[in-house]
């Protein structure tokens, strides 16, 4: 059982940075990917971005790819996306993610979720 708490949503301007942090309850996430997903109303989880634990590989949606970097500090059991470059398109419900399936954009491929941090991004 892996348990996940996400923090660091907020409103921001158009143009500004955010810090997501995803904390993780279990210390060896050995083999797991690490993902982040957003979601806006009345539409499906869409996949951001994901981090291998164990290599720290990390594959982003071309949507975020150049804007985005995630990192992980093992000692902390935490995953860090920072967002740069914000569009009000990046709002929604950002959740953390970690399953050890292999079709990391897939929602399907994560079995454990956290509960959601809200990104309003205004223009």
């Amino acid at each position: 059982q892996v348990q996940l708490v996400e923090s660091g949503g907020g409103l921001v301007q158009a143009g500004d940075s955010l810090r997501l942090s995803c904390a993780a309850s279990r210390r060896n996430l050995s083999g797991y990917w690490m993902g982040w997903f957003r979601q806006t109303p009345g539409k499906e989880r869409e996949f951001v971005a994901t981090i291998n634990w164990n290599s720290g590989l990390a594959y982003y949606a071309d949507s975020v790819t150049g804007r985005f970097t995630l990192s992980r500090d093992n000692a902390r059991n935490t995953v860090y996306l920072q967002m740069s470059s914000l569009k009000p398109e990046d709002a929604g419900v950002y959740f953390c993610a970690a399953g050890q399936r292999t079709t990391i954009t897939d929602p399907a491929a994560y079995r454990y979720w956290g509960q959601g941090t809200q990104v309003t991004v205004s223009s």
